[in-house]
Parts: C-alpha cells; structure tokens; sequence
C-alpha cells in the first residue's frame, strides 16, 4: 500500500528514465528571454561550454577554501575571523569574482572591517591601475588574455556565450533592461563608468556584475548622493537624441498647416449664457460637424426632453454633462479659419467648476465673453455673485488681452439696437477697469440657437439695419496671434495624465515655451524623473515635433505613470524648471468682504495645479500704477490694493519667474470659492 512503502530509503531516480519528462518541469528554449537566460541551468541539458564554467566560477567552496588559507595566514581571533568572513561575503554580493580574495582580505584588515571602506579601497586600487593611455590599455588588454589563468578565461567565454545585462541607468534611480552593446563598453578609453564614483571597471564581463551590484541597497544611498554634473557618463539614448538633426522651429512653424497661425481661443461666461450651443453651432456651419451626428443629437435630446440643447451636446460629451444641462469640464476641439488653425476650449460657467475654467483660460490666447441679451439674464450674470464679472477679470489675470463680446440670445429680445447698447456700455466700462484696451475688445449681436451672425454676416433686417460689422468667425479670423517663446527652454505643463494601448503612458497639456522631437529625453518635475518622448500628437494626427503654443498628446516611457500627476512640469533636463514651497508674489486684491491678513488660508491656482498655500508674509503694499512701496509690512490688505506677499504651499510646485516665463510666472488665490487675488512671481525661495 502506498502509505506503507519507505519513504527514507525509496530511489527515486529510478521513476524518472531519461526519456520520461512527466514530473519534471519542461522549459522550451523559446520561452527564455535573454535577460533571464543567464540565470536559468537546466540539469536535463547539460551544455559543456555553458555549465561547466559556471560550476568552476561560482564554486563556493574553493573561494571559502582560499577565504580559509588567507585568515590562517595572518593570526587572527575566532571573532575576528567571523567579522572577516561576514565581511568577505558583503564584498562579495557586490564585487562577485572580479577582485581576488587576497586583495579583498587585505582591504578589510586595512580598513579595520569596515565593509564601506574596503570596497572603497579596493575600487581605487582598481582605477589607479586604469588610469594609463588608450593604446597601453589594449596592450594590458592583449597581455592579460595571453597568459590568463583558466579560472579568468572560462569567465570569458561565459561572458560571451551568455549576453550582457545592464540593470542601470545613468541617473543610478531607475533599472532598465536591456543588451549591452559592446562598442559602448569601449568607449572612453574602454573603460565603463560606475554611476558610484565615476570609477572605470577594466574587464568587460565584470560590468553588468557590478553595475548591478552598485545599485544595491548598499551603496543606494552613496548614488543618490550623486549630483548631476557627475552624471557625465554618455547613455546609447542620449547619443541618439544628440545627433538628431536640429530643426529650424521658426521656420517650420511658417510652413505648417499651409502657413496659417495657431491660436488657443477660450469661450468663456456666465451659466445658460449659451455657451456650448453657440460654438457647437458654429462647428456645424463649419462642416467639423456632419449632419447624420447632428440628426443623431437632435433626436437623443428631444428624447431627454432637452431639444435646445442638441448643438451643445457637440462639446459636452460626457452623459452627466447632458443630463444637467451644464459644461463642467474644459471641452477642446479644433477648426479652422481662412488665415488661422483654431484650438476651441469650451469653459464651464457654472461657479462649482470654475477650477476647471482656469485650467482652460490659462491655456488660451485669447477669449470670447459670451452674455444673455435676455432681460433679466444678463443682470443676473453681471451683478455680484455673477460669473460674467469673475470669467472677465480671471482671463485678464491670466494674460489674455484680446477679448470677442458675444452678445447672445439676440432673437428673444427682437434684435433691438437699445438691448446691444445698454450691454455693451455697461460691460465695456468694467472690461476697462479690468485692464482690457477699447480697441482689443469687440462687440457681436449674435443668436446661437438660429445661427445667425456666426459663420456669415447676418441677412435678418432687423439687425442689418443698425449693425453692419463682422459676424463671428470674421473677428475669431481677426484676432492677432502672440509671440511665442520658441527659442526659451522647453515647458509643458500636464493638463491630463492617461494609459494607452502599448507601453508607456500618454500626457496632454500645451507647451509654453521652446520645442521638443520624438525621441529626446525630459524631465519631469517636482517628482524629478527622467523619461523619453517616444511619439508626439498634435490635434489627433503624429507628429515629429511640436513648438511653444501647441495642444499636444505626449507618449512617454522610462518612467512609472504612478508619479506624475496633474500639474507636473515636464522641461529640459539640461535647463530644469524651479520647483519649491515658498515664493514672493506681487498680487492684485479684488472685491472681497474679508482682508486678507498673515497665514490667511488661500487655494493657489497656477497653470493646471489647484494646490492650498498659506499667505506667509505682507511684505509690502505697492502704488498701483508706479510700484513704489507706500506702505512696509501692513498688518492685512483690503480690496483694490497692490501688494508684495510671500507664500507657501504645502506640496512643491514647480514654477518660473514672471519676468523669465509670462506664461508660468502667473497665478490665482481663491478663497471659499470665489477669485480673491491674481498675482506674479517675482522670487523664488529655495
């Protein structure tokens, strides 16, 4: 029976024949990676070339046996053997075989077992045997492999016969796999460079050993000490980028999309002002839109009892935006004018998303005000507590001067000219104030919901016989494009972060300033990680490059989706964005029934980041139009006043300096859920 038979004495060799694989785990040849192929020896094969050598080199019994001779020979103590020996093994996990045990003894003894201090000594010893001229290298080389023991040359061949592994990059935080390629071992002088200490390792084999073995935990904590004017050693992805022809951006620029401008245009506005159904009207009479879709959202919003709505189901895509009836987040998408490539970005106007809405006006260039002509509607949005006013002042804020007035709704108050002029006399008075020139603001009578006055001047008499200006689209085509910042270091701020098909990851924001090609490596900051640009979308479509102003997609690899967020400035690793918790900001009170007073509790809006700072410091109060201080440390700040203020946020954030980058030196502080102050940074605080 089978719980009688004897265990202890049964020979179980003899229930697996040579031929008989059943209880054996098969592992085909095709299955092993060649990273994991050198850790993997399968008893059933037995290749003379491949396993032979590996039992002669790592047979740890002959290194004890010589770790023994070497402690006999100096007289040492039970205890200290024990230490010796411990210290033996660290060095070993991390040298493996390419310091002999008698140097590795010695060096111990010297530095007292100190395992830091040897491995220390043991590795300079190593470099000032290297440092000597090319040519007398590849003689030591030729010389060594001529009278080589045996020992040295089956690590040789195992060398060979199984390929080389790096598990380090330059900056010595992230492991990457991959072949080794051995041109890239003999550069500089044919020597590697360790990430530890910039120390050259002369054989070839030994590298991948001790490139491993140096990212241990060990000696982390001496890498990441390492600073980046050390990180000097050449990466085969670096070369590449280097020797990418360099484009002419300017002229690029000139020459794409048929030489038409881009321009980032916002639409902004108090809620049910009509917002999403102007511009999803516009997109129809364009043709972005084809009818069979059209006729689609016609019938699902008569459905949904909301037939009025089916232009703004264009831009709202989302089902809980058409089921409220309200915009809640940045919708963008892309037309095109006679002399100009458009990116839209439809604004929520509701005063619950308008994070969100900053989001978007940060990234326009310029914006059009949307208002209800309907009695009753357009007071409700302009007096307090209206977004008309807050939309109005945060664009200004946000470095946006050229301003569209839709004036909206038109037809419900028959066109009447006395309607458009009480508006836009009441309006033009506040944009003023606001900081907006008469001649960069426009006014257009225009109906979303009937299109009239969109894409064509309008043929209704009613409004003909008083207004014979530009109808919509005219005045988005006439708008001016500003200068970008092609030539400064390359910016982008992360508006979204998303897993695509196939490896890395995908993030989408605009680039303000410079210009990036497929392939060049960025850095992201606060969380201080290298990666690479492996594609680039620009409106949908690849692309090779992009330049300052562009919508793009960004596909990146060589780095984990969990650490960047939304928010993250992705830049030039040569020329890094500045990331810290405190800065000084000139700030512009508005209308607020509290003053703001030291550690005033703020939300800090900047670029795409809503993060919580504190007001540390009322440095000073400035003259309005002048700068000059008039008052030194007020003891709090009121409404319509300039200031000097110091705050801090409780997470890093990266930012610029106004006067370096407008467009990252620009900043909101809302508080309880209303815009409070606009401000720019003028130092940064390490």
């Amino acid at each position: 029976m089978s719980r009688h038979r004897n265990v202890r004495g049964y020979n179980y060799d003899e229930d697996f024949e040579d031929d008989d694989v059943y209880g054996q785990s098969v592992e085909d040849d095709y299955c092993i990676s060649p990273s994991t192929a050198q850790f993997i020896y399968s008893r059933r094969d037995k290749p003379a070339t491949f396993a032979e050598p590996l039992e002669e080199e790592y047979s740890y019994e002959d290194t004890e046996d010589t770790a023994g001779y070497l402690m006999s020979s100096h007289q040492l103590t039970e205890v200290d053997r024990a230490r010796l020996s411990s210290c033996l093994d660290q060095m070993r996990e991390v040298l493996a075989e390419s310091v002999p045990d008698q140097a590795m003894v010695q060096a111990v003894l010297d530095s007292k077992f100190d395992v830091q201090k040897a491995l220390d000594l043991v590795l300079s010893q190593g470099t000032k045997q290297n440092v000597k001229t090319k040519d007398e290298d590849d003689v030591i080389v030729r010389k060594t492999t001529k009278g080589k023991p045996r020992d040295s040359q089956s690590s040789r061949i195992e060398s060979e016969i199984v390929p080389k592994v790096t598990k380090m990059t330059v900056s010595g935080k992230k492991q990457s796999m991959g072949f080794e390629v051995p041109s890239v071992i003999t550069e500089e002088n044919g020597h590697v460079t360790t990430p530890q200490k910039g120390l050259p390792i002369e054989d070839a084999s030994v590298t991948p050993r001790v490139l491993e073995a140096v990212s241990k935990p060990a000696l982390s904590s001496q890498v990441a000490q390492v600073s980046e004017e050390q990180n000097t050693v050449p990466t085969p992805v670096k070369k590449t980028s280097k020797t990418k022809p360099q484009i002419d951006v300017k002229a690029e620029l000139e020459k794409r999309q048929g030489g038409k401008q881009l321009l980032n245009l916002v639409v902004i506005g108090h809620v049910d002002a009509g917002k999403s159904t102007l511009m999803g009207h516009l997109l129809y009479l364009l043709g972005n839109v084809n009818k069979r879709t059209m006729h689609k959202y016609e019938q699902e919003s008569k459905k949904a009892g909301k037939a009025s709505f089916a232009y703004a189901w264009v831009l709202d895509e989302t089902g809980e935006e058409r089921e409220r009836g309200v915009t809640m987040d940045v919708g963008m998408t892309k037309f095109e004018t006679k002399t100009k490539v458009i990116t839209l970005m439809d604004a929520p106007g509701h005063k619950d998303f308008i994070p969100n809405m900053i989001t978007g006006a940060a990234q326009a260039d310029v914006a059009i005000l949307v208002v209800d002509a309907s009695r009753g509607e357009f007071e409700a949005g302009f007096e307090t507590g209206g977004q008309t006013r807050e939309h109005g002042l945060l664009v200004r804020s946000l470095g946006v001067t050229q301003l569209a007035v839709a004036v909206n709704k038109m037809d419900q108050v028959s066109w009447q000219q006395e309607r458009f002029q009480e508006i836009t006399s009441k309006l033009g008075q506040f944009l003023k104030q606001a900081g907006f020139k008469e001649s960069d603001v426009a006014y257009i009578p225009t109906s979303g919901l009937g299109g009239e006055n969109l894409v064509t001047r309008s043929q209704s008499s009613d409004l003909t016989k008083w207004y014979q200006g530009k109808c919509l689209l005219e005045q988005i085509d006439s708008f001016k494009p500003p200068q970008r910042s092609v030539d400064k270091p390359f910016r982008l701020c992360v508006a979204d972060v998303f897993k695509d098909q196939g490896s890395g990851f995908c993030v989408t924001g605009k680039i303000e300033a410079g210009y990036i090609q497929v392939g060049e490596r960025l850095l992201a900051m606060p969380p201080n990680e290298t990666c690479t640009a492996k594609g680039i979308t620009l409106h949908d479509e690849p692309v090779d490059w992009a330049a300052a102003g562009d919508h793009v997609s960004l596909t990146l690899t060589g780095m984990d989706i969990i650490k960047i967020n939304v928010g993250c400035v992705f830049c030039d690793p040569k020329e890094p964005v500045k990331v810290c918790t405190r800065f000084r900001a000139r700030i512009l009170i508005f209308n607020i029934e509290i003053p703001v007073t030291k550690g005033f509790p703020v939300l800090l809006h900047y670029q795409t980041v809503s993060e919580p700072a504190t007001i540390r410091r009322l440095l000073s109060v400035l003259h309005k139009s002048t700068g000059e201080v008039t008052k030194k440390k007020p003891k709090f700040l009121t409404k319509g006043q300039n200031a000097l203020i110091e705050l801090e946020t409780q997470r890093p954030v990266a930012v610029e300096l106004y006067k370096d980058f407008k467009e990252l030196g620009r900043f909101m502080l809302r508080y309880s859920g209303s815009t409070i102050a606009a401000g720019v940074i003028t130092e940064i605080k390490e």
